[in-house]
């Protein structure tokens, strides 16, 4: 702040003894003007400088005087004065803006109350209740009744939507290097300590305008189900339902590949349109697909990872305070690990005993070469499609 003008004959106002004030906004708020109570003590002690000034003789005393032929002690007192007025007024300004709660919108990729969402919902719910007075979030909804999952990424690119939940396949027209995520060897506790989140963060804010505040899920493997049984790892004549994050998996096992919205796989799989669809251990109940699923394939392979994304003007608005309840729900809810572990167990079962769905399991040599064939594709075509990124992410990401 610039130092505090000296007062003058002509001048001897309220504005005078608050040069610096005026009008001040805080992320989008009203104008504050300077407290009642200091516009009076200003008021009151303008009136008894001028008194002073009045009684002054101009030049009485050179050692103590100035041009203005006022008193150099009373110009000094009433700049302190000036300027003390101003940080009392600005004070009550500045906690009133760090008051302030600040709502965020935030939506999930998947639909509300799902396998993939409940994670995202209680970190919301974290948020909520230990964020009371400092920072909400009004969660929207998810799936397609909000918006197409597909262009949710572009929603937080673009500030629509502060917060999102959705995969990376979801997004890798915005950010290619988001399909990593299911290669990686390690969990997101894990990337955080070897520098790899760091660097994904990085490319999240170059690549998208986002900042990448969590992931969920990744302790939940995929796993391949079909409605028609296979013998080996050969899906020729099979049509399957695929995103990025197994294409070039299933490719390699010469699969005729079928992308759809995760709410259309139940039809296309009821009248044959495609045989059989990715999906992690995790969620098919809840999407009812176990009715139209009659095998799975294991061993299961890659990460179920889902992101969690900020966009990344909202985030920088933020003060520390703010930052830390979102960054402590974030650390609960990646701390879900072992629970979904657990549950994923659970859920294998629950297909097995109550769907009804066989599994066809490949072991020993054949299912060591079924997990490597999975990862040497996935790795092959995603270097090849990021070459300048691919091989440090590789390196970033495998032990």
């Amino acid at each position: 702040m610039a130092p505090c003008p000296p007062p003058s004959h002509n001048t001897l106002k309220y504005n005078t003894l608050l040069p610096c004030m005026g009008s001040f906004r805080f992320f989008g708020r009203k104008p504050l003007r300077p407290p009642a109570s200091a516009r009076k003590i200003a008021f009151y002690f303008s009136g008894l400088a001028a008194s002073a000034m009045i009684r002054a003789k101009p030049g009485a005393r050179r050692g103590n005087s100035d041009k203005w032929g006022g008193n150099k002690m009373l110009k000094k007192g009433l700049t302190v004065l000036s300027c003390a007025l101003v940080a009392g007024s600005l004070a009550p300004a500045a906690q009133m803006a760090q008051a302030a709660e600040v709502t965020l919108s935030a939506v999930s990729a998947f639909a509300e109350g799902t396998n993939f969402s409940r994670n995202f919902e209680a970190f919301i719910d974290k948020v909520n209740e230990t964020g009371k007075g400092v920072v909400q979030i009004d969660y929207k909804g998810g799936g397609g009744k909000v918006m197409n999952p597909f262009q949710l990424g572009d929603a937080i690119r673009t500030g629509v939507v502060d917060i999102g939940n959705l995969p990376g396949a979801f997004y890798t027209k915005l950010m290619p290097e988001a399909d990593v995520f299911k290669l990686s060897d390690y969990t997101i506790t894990e990337e955080r300590k070897n520098g790899a989140w760091a660097y994904v963060n990085g490319l999240h804010q170059q690549r998208m305008n986002a900042y990448h505040l969590a992931r969920q899920k990744d302790c939940v493997p995929f796993h391949l189900y079909l409605n028609k049984p296979v013998g080996s790892m050969d899906l020729k004549g099979f049509k399957i339902r695929v995103t990025p994050i197994y294409r070039a998996f299933f490719k390699s096992m010469g699969a005729d590949m079928i992308r759809t919205k995760p709410g259309d796989v139940y039809t296309a799989m009821e009248r044959g349109t495609v045989n059989g669809y990715g999906w992690p251990s995790q969620g098919i109940f809840d999407l009812g697909w176990h009715e139209v699923t009659k095998y799975r394939v294991d061993p299961p392979f890659y990460r179920a990872s889902v992101e969690v994304l900020a966009n990344l003007d909202s985030w920088n608005k933020l003060d520390d305070a703010q930052k830390a309840v979102l960054s402590k729900a974030a650390a609960f809810m990646e701390g879900l690990c072992g629970a979904d572990e657990t549950q994923s167990a659970q859920e294998l079962e629950r297909q097995v005993k109550e769907a009804g769905i066989q599994v066809i399991d490949f072991t020993g040599a054949e299912g060591k070469r079924y997990l490597d064939q999975a990862y040497e594709a996935g790795w092959a075509e995603f270097v090849k499609a990021n070459p300048e990124t691919g091989p440090e992410l590789k390196d970033l990401l495998s032990k």
